[in-house]
């Protein structure tokens, strides 16, 4: 059979739990906020990055998600750095680390803007912090959408793939905003294992976790 591009694994963070490959990996529904689950999250897994605590809730969230897909697709293992691309979207920006920037120079009897904070006001850094942590040096985009646009994703990957532009794509959306988070990244590898990569079946390993939750 010839290989074609297919989904290789797949991780989803949304409402206090963590699917992987479509199956319930932990959860901590009980947590005071969206950051303390990330947390919860980041201890559960062993993570062991402390530039974590460092980072904003937007790159929290994509560091957590990406680093439990690497650990179970090691594409980092099989590709060389620049022929792995990462295509990620959201629909936020990076609106909640503008916030807290905005607050902290709207006083200007108490006006005092923080590196650390004004660092994050890019919704691409989320890109950035995963590519360093990978060595990923290949073709990396962020767009901004309404709601996950699969046939744009679709489209856009495996472009890529078919112009030899990547061998293997880190797909998906990372969105954080007032509390409310959802993560869903997946990678893109031209083989003969895996689901075909078709906006249906994309669209089946989100829809996959809800029907593993009822079970």
């Amino acid at each position: 059979m010839e290989n074609t591009t297919k989904i290789t694994a797949a991780c989803v963070i949304e409402n206090g739990k963590v699917y992987v490959n479509s199956k319930l990996d932990f959860t901590a529904e009980g947590s005071a906020s969206s950051l303390d689950f990330l947390k919860a999250a980041y201890t559960h897994y062993q993570l062991n990055y402390p530039k974590f605590y460092k980072m904003d809730s937007l790159c929290k969230l994509a560091m957590v998600a990406s680093e439990l897909l690497m650990r179970t697709n090691r594409i980092n293992e099989k590709y060389a750095s620049e022929d792995i691309a990462l295509i990620i979207a959201n629909g936020a920006s990076s609106l909640e680390i503008d916030t807290e920037h905005q607050v902290s120079i709207a006083d200007e009897a108490n006006f005092f803007p923080s590196p650390a904070v004004f660092v994050y006001t890019l919704p691409n850094i989320l890109i950035g912090e995963i590519a360093i942590r990978n060595k990923i040096k290949g073709e990396n985009t962020f767009f901004i959408f309404d709601t996950f646009d699969e046939d744009f994703i679709h489209s856009y990957t495996d472009s890529l793939m078919n112009n030899d532009k990547a061998k293997c794509v880190i797909a998906g959306w990372v969105d954080f905003y007032e509390d409310k988070y959802r993560a869903f990244l997946y990678t893109v590898e031209r083989t003969n294992e895996g689901e075909a990569h078709t906006t249906t079946n994309i669209n089946k390993l989100i829809d996959n976790k809800l029907n593993f939750e009822r079970n």
